[in-house]
């Protein structure tokens, strides 16, 4: 059934055969679905015949009110459109992606005699060679542990190598050959940036050939020493190649597989680059309109390549058939520049990856699925306990942290029914109340939170838990009163005497009561991860913001000390910890530092 204010026959008539994008809202003007058509009427037509249509479709077309339609010039223009689209609107009938951050890359800089080899991610604005993508920060930091290791090509920033006069820790631990000190020669490093450069291009046979000859060459002039190194990276590289469970061709391709039950969706994408797999990720859209493996795959790859600004490989080999492939292949080759191929018939090794993929994307949809009925299950008895008429939809918590009252942040998580939803995560820095003051840090939190909440930032909770006694319920009582806010079941869940999990006691707003709930309680275990987590994350944001205040306020504290002195102070000594052991006499031997600036820096740091 269609809104009863919208003439679809009506709308139709008037409609174009061209291609375009067509974007449906609902009566409040809130935008439904966006969509692409090589035949806008006969596409739109589809929506409103009398069956065959799916229970979703059926859902979305009930609350249609209005239609627009953009006419383009190709199928290409309007699917970049629609993409550009649903990245703005996030319309809830399309498949939305969570995760839209870039991937992180293998950086290597190429304006300096002597190279360094980093972890990037964002615009690709430096002069250099960037490796990758990387499926996360975790494999780009273990192929940068590696290559430490093996071929000791420096990692430092460039601001810590130009100020160096004496080698680093990473030098005595023999992860570093020292060039910030002349300790190598610049031919020699050069050969240990090419040595890098083939490992992470995947020229792993021609590295090996490569070390092998020098081996030889080293053992012929009897250089012992240096064949020794070169066999100790030969075997570390034959170590890699073993563990790379698959290694074939030398090919760029991502393998994407698909896996639906019970209403959600798993989409599984293996990164291979030069024929080795980087790693591989799950994600989870939530579902559009799409029902079959296909359906979501034509949906999925479009955002993930074109919305979110990732990398597009040569070669994209899905585990279904996509319906408009050819549509989507020129669409990403206009986005990489070059010809990319979208195909899901392969053999030999590809398959075993499709395979491979298909597999993780099936074991992993159901282990979500049995994750979220652990959700549901503790969901159900917090309801029971808590005596609510519904399954809580929302919940947040709230905590502090600081130390000895300095630096004080607050924290609010935020729960669904899936779990965290961390987007919604926020942290308060809290200033103006006297140190250590828990209640008014609390007060000031809630109080910048729900005054955002009635303006309409954002939704309010079903639940909100207080991680305190009565006091700080008592306060957050006093907040929602004060804005209004109402609809709202606070509880305060505050520590037993031996201040274990177990022994909590909830302190119910709305009745009085006190609850105590046994340990083994699925009301209590969900209770306990949502104050955890609120914990977590007010002690991170608090870590974050000690060691930002430590970082600039050392040295900028002392007078007549600017950012010419301090550098010549912290190459002079090689870091801060030896400046703080110099005595008056070796602080003035400093370039620009006097005697009475020496003993204002001494008394600095050895006052009591």
């Amino acid at each position: 059934m269609v809104d009863a204010h919208f003439d679809p026959k009506q709308f139709l008539s008037h409609q174009t055969q061209a291609p375009g994008v067509y974007q449906m809202f609902n009566a409040e003007g809130d935008i439904l679905y966006v969509g692409k058509a090589k035949n806008l009427k006969k596409r739109l037509a589809s929506y409103f015949r009398a069956t065959g249509l799916a229970p979703k479709t059926q859902s979305l077309v009930a609350r249609i009110a209005r239609v627009e339609v953009t006419i383009t010039t190709s199928e290409s223009e309007a699917l970049i459109l629609e993409q550009n689209l649903i990245k703005s609107n996030r319309p809830p009938y399309n498949i939305l992606l969570r995760d839209d951050k870039s991937y992180p890359y293998v950086f290597m800089s190429s304006a300096e005699p002597y190279p360094r080899i980093a972890l990037h991610r964002g615009a690709k604005k430096k002069t250099g060679d960037y490796y990758g993508p990387y499926p996360n920060v975790s494999a780009v930091r273990d192929s940068l542990g590696f290559l430490q290791k093996t071929f000791k090509v420096r990692q430092c920033e460039d601001s810590v190598f130009r100020n160096r006069s004496r080698p680093c820790l990473q030098y005595q631990i023999d992860r570093c050959t020292g060039p910030c000190v002349d300790l190598i020669t610049p031919q020699d490093y050069a050969q240990d940036v090419h040595h890098t450069r083939l490992f992470l291009q995947g020229k792993n046979q021609q590295l090996l050939q490569e070390l092998a000859n020098e081996m030889d060459a080293a053992s012929e002039q009897l250089a012992f020493e240096r064949a020794a190194q070169l066999r100790d990276q030969i075997s570390a590289l034959r170590t890699v190649q073993a563990q790379q469970s698959v290694e074939e061709g030398t090919g760029d391709m991502d393998i994407v597989a698909v896996a639906l039950k019970s209403g959600n969706a798993c989409v599984h994408v293996l990164f291979i680059r030069q024929g080795r797999i980087l790693g591989s990720r799950s994600y989870y859209p939530k579902l559009g309109l799409g029902e079959t493996d296909a359906d979501v795959l034509g949906e999925f790859l479009p955002p993930f390549y074109l919305s979110a600004g990732r990398e597009v490989p040569a070669a994209v080999v899905t585990s279904a058939p996509l319906e408009d492939a050819e549509l989507l292949s020129q669409a990403l080759a206009t986005a990489r520049g070059a010809k990319v191929m979208i195909t899901h018939k392969v053999r030999s090794y590809r398959a075993k990856w499709v395979d491979m993929a298909q597999k993780a994307a099936e074991q992993n949809i159901i282990a979500r699925i049995n994750s979220r009925k652990t959700v549901t299950e503790r969901l159900l008895a917090l309801q029971d306990v808590l005596g609510l008429d519904e399954i809580p939809a929302r919940m947040e918590c709230f905590d502090i942290s600081h130390s000895s009252g300095e630096l004080t942040v607050a924290s609010c998580v935020v729960f669904d029914k899936e779990g965290p939803a961390k987007s919604d995560y926020r942290r308060f820095n809290i200033d103006g109340i006297t140190g250590g003051d828990d209640y008014a840090a609390m007060e000031q939190a809630l109080t910048r939170r729900y005054t955002r909440l009635q303006k309409g930032e954002g939704k309010l909770p079903d639940i909100l838990f207080i991680d305190g006694g009565k006091g700080q319920m008592g306060v957050a009582e006093r907040v929602l009163g004060e804005l209004g806010v109402s609809g709202v079941q606070l509880v305060g869940v505050a520590k037993g005497t031996t201040r274990k999990p177990g022994f909590e006691t909830l302190y119910n707003a709305q009745t009085g009561q006190e609850i105590v709930l046994g340990s083994d309680s699925p009301a209590l275990h969900i209770i306990q991860q949502i104050r955890d987590e609120a914990h977590r994350f007010a002690i991170t944001g608090h870590k974050n913001r000690r060691d930002k205040k430590r970082r600039g306020s050392t040295l900028d504290d002392i007078p007549g000390v600017g950012p010419a002195k301090r550098r010549e102070l912290l190459r002079h000594f090689g870091g801060l910890q030896e400046l703080q052991k110099a005595s008056i006499t070796d602080l003035a031997k400093t370039k620009g530092i006097s005697r009475t600036l020496a003993e204002e820096i001494y008394g600095f740091f050895h006052s009591v």
